[in-house]
């Protein structure tokens, strides 16, 4: 992954930004404020869901020092990574490797206990009818929607309506997409629309990529767009 571009969200992290959290806090603790988001990866073009760590990266503090950050960022699909955080009334935080480990617990296993968390404090997603025959997926805030989609109760369970697939966008945080695979019309307007939904969200944006999701699996359904 190119990380010049998240050079600012490491500096965050490395001068500690975030209160209430402690990385000698107990882990079962930890565990019920642990939540995931999705982030953009540019110039990654994964084929199929890989949760591999990103290791750790360097960043030049405004004083001419540089720190050598590692955070609890996994590789995932398409232009995608996630991040795991702290939830708190006012800020998410993200972990770092160390917090992570002391967990003791496998990334699909974080994954699997983040999006219930999400579930449990946010709401669960609903889908709704949106434009063109496409459908939006929401919970109780807007900042998490794009996490719903590792929400794979959620997918798996529509699936059982749409047994061709689902075609998904997820151009920013906010904005959650997905149309029948059957529905050629819809997967067609989407095809069209998700570069420009996705450039438009600036640094809210995620991916410029179509998943689909079928079979209970996610693969790259378009590619994401070239970088300049």
């Amino acid at each position: 992954m190119n990380i010049r571009n998240i050079f600012q969200s490491l500096l965050a992290i490395a001068i500690g930004t975030s209160a209430g959290y402690s990385s000698a806090a107990e882990p079962d603790a930890n565990l019920k404020n642990l939540m995931v988001v999705l982030r953009e990866s540019e110039g990654d073009n994964i084929k199929d869901v890989a949760l591999k760590p990103m290791g750790s990266a360097k960043a030049t503090l405004s004083d001419g020092k540089e720190v050598e950050i590692s955070v609890a960022w996994f590789s995932f699909i398409g232009d995608m990574h996630i991040r795991f955080v702290y939830d708190s009334p006012s800020s998410m935080r993200n972990l770092t490797s160390e917090e992570f480990k002391a967990l003791k617990l496998k990334p699909d296993e974080a994954l699997r206990v983040a999006v219930s968390n999400i579930k449990r404090v946010y709401g669960s997603p609903k889908a709704s009818p949106w434009d063109g025959g496409l459908m939006v997926v929401t919970g109780e805030s807007s900042d998490l929607d794009s996490s719903y989609f590792l929400d794979s109760a959620f997918w798996k369970n529509l699936i059982k309506k749409y047994p061709d697939g689902l075609v998904v966008g997820v151009p920013k945080r906010g904005g959650l997409l997905f149309a029948p695979a059957s529905d050629s019309k819809a997967v067609a307007g989407l095809r069209r629309s998700i570069g420009a939904l996705f450039i438009s969200s600036e640094n809210m944006r995620i991916s410029s990529a179509l998943y689909l999701f079928k079979d209970n699996h996610w693969s790259v359904f378009q590619d994401p767009l070239a970088q300049p």
